[in-house]
């Protein structure tokens, strides 16, 4: 509706002032529309505004290229698809941005239709359009796209506050029968676990419609992890205190009694998207630890216990908002600019990289495309292009199947327009039809693309006849079913023939290496911190972990779209792996911001004998790991572990 309504009132207001240059205000609308990343507005702004100003330099720069010529068109064309397919090393949000700045530019490559198309007042009105868009966004009319998954996860968290406090109330009671344990037993963990299979629905939901790179998609997918092995911790808990000692039941019910509400306040600040008080959160845990000290050193329920402790403090982790993203420091900076910016850059500066084979392919193809375009002019020509940029997809698989959705989905689609036009016939019917379809359109979008590009179809071609009236919507309908066709069936022979992955990539095997790859940072910068390795080796060493997520994430995308492997539950643990190594690459590149790292009471080797032989054992397929080194260790130190011990739970998940 939100999409609909910005492209709607730049239409109207189209034809009631008779400015067919805000055709191109309605184009950058909708646009804006696509590209909104969601999340926090702190973060969706700098991406909407970027996207609004990027679009108009690039109408510009499009116009200005036009004018010399194809052979000045060509080069410079297939050198921005390279840098805009790029993009996609930087993550879903810059990907998505990349993407729909190459349509803008292709479309600036086209000649003006009006006498009156200016290059700088194109651009201007496309920026107007989309900034337009942002206002509606931000200020008139917010969504919040990751509320069902916050919402859903936060209900777990209270289900166990709920499960929690009947464990106690059993404890408490005078006679406690087998029936009440079995009693407790049946219902709440019931209740538990339906609320836990709720939110991984909603998580694996948002991360479809998002992509596995959304930083606030894999928060969500984490703290759903911790509260499923907090639950786990909870079930081993009531199983030992059904025959516990009369000590060990006194000792469970001070914990229980300080870790209810502990839950219930992660479960708001979850659902509500808040700030958690990390201190009194803090403060509760450690008073739970004191409450066993009555109890033997090697008593199981201070194993629960701890278990419980970590898995909670995971939580609380992402509950603040400086670790609301990895790779910050303690006072929650992201570091500078440039850092950002050239440190993905250089990691995928190799031909290994799954990101630069697809930019280097997408270059190739879409300028061979353009080419054609610009060889044998046709007024809608620049469909081809658009369709190769848009289909072809670092595995051949996903390609395949964006190909198949995108034809099928146009040829019908193109049908779907005809038959509108032949009804909406004056250009106001048409604007007034613009907004069902639009409202279809992108409500479809999460659901299937085929049906995204059929509900598209009639929008975009709607939209150009609004602005070419001496051309019929069967013809328009026709040139744009026999490009995207032929786009698709290019973007599937480059996937084929220009620097293939054949056999689709292992996601055990993928872990494995990417674990194997963290175990190697780590060690190079904490031997970094011992004065032991260069900068340059712990460059290197990021660099290569940097690489092998990015595989492991190719590996995922490719899997979430094939129907069969989205019912594999390893792929769950497999993309709970993957957001847990994220976080421990930041922390791993954290640690030269802690200077209590340099005092002489850590013992910096111990710590990374125990990281290094924790990940060997990981990668190996294993999940039974060595206890922490005894001796003091620093909040950076007990993070990584943390972040290793949450793996260790997830491998076990997928050897099973």
């Amino acid at each position: 509706m939100r999409a609909a309504l910005s492209v709607a009132v730049i239409m109207a207001a189209s034809e009631i002032f008779r400015w067919p240059v805000l055709h191109e205000s309605a184009l950058g609308a909708l646009l804006t529309c696509l590209c909104d990343p969601g999340g926090p507005i702190r973060r969706r702004v700098p991406m909407l505004v970027g996207f609004a100003v990027g679009g108009a330099i690039v109408t510009v720069l499009g116009g200005l290229v036009r004018d010399h010529g194809p052979w000045v068109v060509l080069p410079f064309g297939a050198v921005c698809l390279f840098g805009l397919s790029f993009a996609r090393v930087y993550g879903q949000a810059q990907q998505q941005v990349g993407g729909l700045l190459s349509v803008v530019l292709l479309l600036s490559f086209d000649p003006p239709r009006h006498a009156t198309d200016d290059t700088w007042f194109l651009a201007l009105a496309f920026a107007g359009g989309a900034l337009w868009a942002v206002v509606l966004t931000l200020v008139i009319w917010p969504v919040y796209p990751f509320g069902p998954a916050r919402l859903a996860v936060g209900r777990a968290y209270e289900a166990l506050a709920a499960l929690t406090l009947d464990l106690r109330q059993v404890l408490r009671e005078t006679h406690r029968s087998p029936a009440r344990w079995e009693t407790h037993a049946r219902v709440h963990r019931r209740t538990v676990r339906e609320a836990l299979e709720a939110a991984n629905q909603a998580v694996m939901d948002t991360l479809r419609a998002r992509g596995s790179n959304s930083p606030r998609a894999t928060q969500s997918l984490i703290r759903l992890g911790a509260a499923d092995q907090v639950f786990g911790a909870l079930l081993a808990l009531s199983d030992l205190l059904e025959h516990g000692s009369p000590a060990q039941s006194a000792a469970a019910d001070r914990v229980l009694r300080r870790l209810r509400p502990v839950l219930r306040e992660l479960g708001r600040v979850i659902a509500q998207d808040g700030a958690a008080d990390d201190v009194r959160i803090e403060r509760a845990l450690v008073r739970m630890e004191r409450d066993l000290d009555g109890l033997p050193p090697a008593d199981p329920l201070r194993l629960a216990v701890s278990r419980i402790n970590e898995r909670v403090r995971i939580a609380l982790t992402l509950s603040l908002p400086r670790n609301f993203f990895p790779g910050v420091g303690a006072d929650g900076g992201t570091g500078a600019w440039w850092q950002r910016l050239s440190q993905p850059f250089r990691s995928n500066l190799t031909w290994q990289s799954a990101g630069l084979r697809h930019a280097a392919r997408a270059g190739v193809t879409g300028g061979l495309a353009l080419g054609v375009t610009l060889l044998w002019p046709s007024t809608y020509g620049h469909w081809l292009t658009i369709t190769v940029v848009a289909t072809m997809q670092p595995s051949i698989g996903l390609t395949l199947t964006r190909s198949i959705e995108r034809v099928l989905g146009t040829a019908a689609g193109g049908c779907l327009a005809a038959l509108v036009g032949a009804v909406c016939s004056t250009p106001m019917t048409i604007a007034a039809a613009m907004f069902p379809l639009a409202v279809i359109a992108l409500s479809l979008r999460a659901v299937s693309l085929g049906l995204f590009t059929l509900a598209l179809t009639p929008l975009i071609v709607l939209l150009v006849e609004v602005g070419a009236p001496d051309m019929a919507g069967w013809e328009i309908a026709a040139a744009r079913a026999g490009f995207t066709t032929l786009g698709g069936l290019m973007a599937l022979a480059a996937s084929y023939l220009l620097w293939p992955d054949r056999h689709a990539v292992v996601l055990s095997r993928a872990v494995a290496a990417t674990l194997d790859a963290h175990r190697a940072y780590a060690d190079a910068q904490i031997a970094r911190l011992l004065q032991q390795e260069t900068p340059a080796e712990v460059a290197r060493a990021r660099r290569l972990a940097g690489q092998a997520s990015n595989a492991l994430e190719a590996a995922i995308s490719q899997a979430l779209i094939e129907p069969l492997r989205t019912r594999d539950p390893s792929l769950d643990a497999v993309l709970l792996a993957d957001a847990a190594l994220r976080r421990l690459a930041g922390r791993i590149a954290a640690m030269t911001l802690d200077a209590e790292l340099t005092d002489a009471g850590v013992e910096l080797s111990a710590w990374r004998d125990w990281i290094g032989a924790s990940l060997r054992t990981l990668a190996g397929g294993g999940h039974d790991m060595a206890p922490r080194p005894t001796g003091p260790g620093t909040d950076s130190l007990r993070r990584i572990a943390r972040q290793i011990e949450l793996m260790a739970g997830v491998m076990e998940r997928i050897a099973e």
